[in-house]
Order: C-alpha cells, then structure tokens, then sequence
C-alpha cells in the first residue's frame, strides 16, 4: 500500500468511526484508538503535504451531531486532558491546569 492509499484508508477510517460517534452515538473504537488514527494521518500528511485535501478530517470540525446531546452550560471550566494515555502526560496536564 503506499502513501496516498493509506492516507485515504485512515480518511475512510475515521470518518466511519465519526459518523458512528456523533451520529449514531454508538461508538465502534475506544477513544485511544480513533487519537491514533487520526495522529498517523496528521503525520502523514505533515510528510506530505500534497495529500493534504479539505475534507481531510485533520482539516475541518465535525459536523452532523446527534441531536441527542443537549447543550450543558459548566459552572467551571472544562479542561482537556488533551488525549492523554500516558503517566507523563497527566502530570503534563496536571502542571498546565495548576498555571
């Protein structure tokens, strides 16, 4: 497989995985996974940049939401974790919240 067959397979990927997400609210991968994906497409697409197309999913924001998320107003900040799976990186996150 080379280059630009695996960036549209990891597209296809992640778009089937978003639909199913945001659409269908029944998720098909863990979240771990689907940072992955996407992390080896931005990848990519930094080493190529040619392959880089506006309906990339590292080009746009998701759109197509399930209606059954209703808006919640927080009290409190929310704060990321940022795709954080590693002990390091909570204490990362731990150090930029404490700022």
């Amino acid at each position: 497989m080379n280059i630009k067959q695996k960036v549209e397979k990891l597209r296809e990927q992640i778009h089937e995985n978003d639909y199913k997400y945001h659409v269908l609210a029944e998720p098909s991968i863990s979240d771990e996974n689907y940072d992955k994906l996407v992390k080896e497409l931005e990848k990519l697409e930094q080493e190529n940049p040619e392959l880089i197309t506006p309906d990339s999913p590292t080009q746009r924001v998701g759109k197509d939401l399930t209606k059954e998320f209703k808006p919640v107003e927080h009290k409190v900040p929310m704060l990321s974790l940022a795709n954080t799976y590693s002990e390091e990186e909570l204490y990362d996150f731990d150090r930029r919240v404490r700022v």
